[in-house]
């Protein structure tokens, strides 16, 4: 449950003031008086760089030295009319969504690090029914909410809905390396730009634990670069919405009205850099033990699995760098494919040689995914295609990664596709529809990396830009 320490005095105005404020709000505290223990006044000195500063509250292992009413609130998520507690990590996507949300709406919220709070993994635990699920956000003690959408937190916390009046130069809809590209040139045009995000800032290359190809770094993660391509758009000007899940497109005379679960937006122009998702494998099993198990990204859901063993499905570069990735941590790996030999790259077939806990199984084919008799992921059956014989391999997780799936179905009925689901383009990344556009892995002949998605946004805004004048 909730740490909180109170290191003060009685005679202390501030210290009374603090003590009083928590007690109002019902929070849980430890008060410690620094008068009568002299650990408790040398630990003060220790976080103050020598100085006795009461009160010195820490929350959660964080100090705060003397922090005013509304930096509290701040730290303890305390709001007029609720209280909210977010369960969390800094490598979930769907924490940063939520968070974002919060803050973009000016609501106050603790946030609790779950890989930095042990205690807080069997509370999580608990709600969940056995399962690890985040962002888990509680408010008022009663409202439980589990990886809630905008819309979902929008309504619970009756919050009002701000319509957006501006006419934008572009909309841009995804967020990934493509579309943050796009923005970024469109706005040192001075052209004003909207982002519209379903899930959180980065797409595909966020959820990338290490990129070791994209030019000017030897290595980076991806959540490193999408953040700094991120602030570059938010320097030039852009706005940023996420949560919002694009509905539908719609023309109305000269502009494109774009609608979402929860409002309209105009622009002149759009930008579809929508990315892809990840292809499962449509196997008996599957569709129960996703998320419980069953996973599709390891910089998501790999630390669930620290000194674990885990098995990963797929043959190709994703499959090979996300095994190293959770070798480095997981007590062991198998890698199942369905080929003879791995389509990935001689770097990382090269790298897999040298991973000690790492182990292959080629031109097998996974065919069902197993629980236990209480539902829990146990393992994955697979058959050998020469000899069919089959086997169970025991392990506590999967790992899913076998190709993407553009993200093009609202877009069907609106604009080209081929009979992959991916948007057809010509020239400077024009649709066949004028005045839309597309980037990145949505599109037809897209590189799935990184530098390619950024060369992509680059011709959109020069698409953009051309269509404008």
């Amino acid at each position: 449950m909730n740490q909180i320490q109170l290191y003060g005095a009685d005679w202390c105005p501030d210290c009374v003031r603090a003590k009083s404020y928590l007690k109002e709000n019902k929070i849980t505290y430890e008060f410690i008086d620094v008068d009568l223990d002299e650990a408790a006044t040398k630990k003060v000195e220790s976080i103050n760089n020598g100085k006795r500063i009461i009160p010195t509250i820490i929350i959660n292992g964080k100090s705060y030295t003397n922090p005013s009413n509304a930096q509290l609130a701040s730290a303890l998520g305390i709001n007029d009319n609720f209280h909210i507690i977010v369960y969390g990590a800094d490598w979930c996507p769907d924490c940063r969504k939520s968070k974002a949300f919060l803050k973009d709406n000016k609501i106050n919220f603790q946030y609790i690090d779950i890989d930095n709070n042990e205690w807080s993994i069997p509370i999580i635990t608990k709600i969940n029914n056995g399962k690890r699920k985040i962002p888990t956000i509680i408010i008022n003690n009663d409202t439980v909410l589990v990886e809630p959408e905008n819309e979902e937190l929008r309504q619970a916390l009756k919050l009002d809905e701000v319509k957006e009046e501006r006419i934008f130069d572009s909309i841009i809809i995804g967020g990934g390396a493509a579309g943050l590209t796009t923005s970024i040139y469109a706005q040192r045009d001075r052209f004003d730009t909207l982002i519209l995000e379903k899930k959180t800032i980065g797409g595909n290359a966020f959820l990338t634990q290490k990129i070791e190809n994209y030019p000017g770094f030897t290595s980076i993660s991806g959540p490193d670069l999408m953040d700094k391509m991120e602030e570059q758009a938010k320097t030039y000007g852009a706005t940023i919405k996420t949560g919002e899940d694009v509905i539908s497109i719609e023309k109305e005379e000269e502009l494109f009205k774009i609608k979402t679960h929860t409002q309209d937006y105009l622009g002149k122009t759009v930008v579809l850099s929508t990315g892809s998702t990840y292809r499962q494998l449509g196997i008996p099993g599957e569709a129960d033990l996703i998320g419980s198990g069953v996973h599709f990204c390891a910089t998501c859901d790999g630390a669930f699995y620290r000194e674990k063993d885990i098995i990963v499905i797929g043959g190709g570069n994703s499959a090979l760098e996300e095994g190293i990735f959770l070798a480095g941590f997981c007590k062991s790996v198998k890698i199942v494919h369905i080929l003879p030999e791995f389509t990935a790259s001689e770097t990382y077939t090269e790298k897999l040689s040298s991973v000690k806990n790492i182990s292959t199984y080629l031109n097998k084919k996974s065919l069902e995914f197993i629980a236990d008799e209480n539902g829990i992921f146990k393992g994955v059956k697979i058959e050998d295609n020469e000899t069919k014989n089959q086997e169970v391999l025991h392990a506590d997780g999967v790992f899913v990664f076998i190709g993407l799936i553009p993200n093009t179905k609202p877009f069907e009925n609106i604009i080209e596709l081929n009979d992959r689901g991916f948007i057809k383009t010509t020239g400077l990344a024009q649709t066949s529809i004028d005045g839309i556009f597309a980037a990145g892995d949505c599109r037809e002949g897209a590189i799935a990396q990184v530098a390619a998605a950024t060369g992509e946004g680059v011709l959109a805004s020069y698409g953009v830009k051309d269509y404008l004048k």
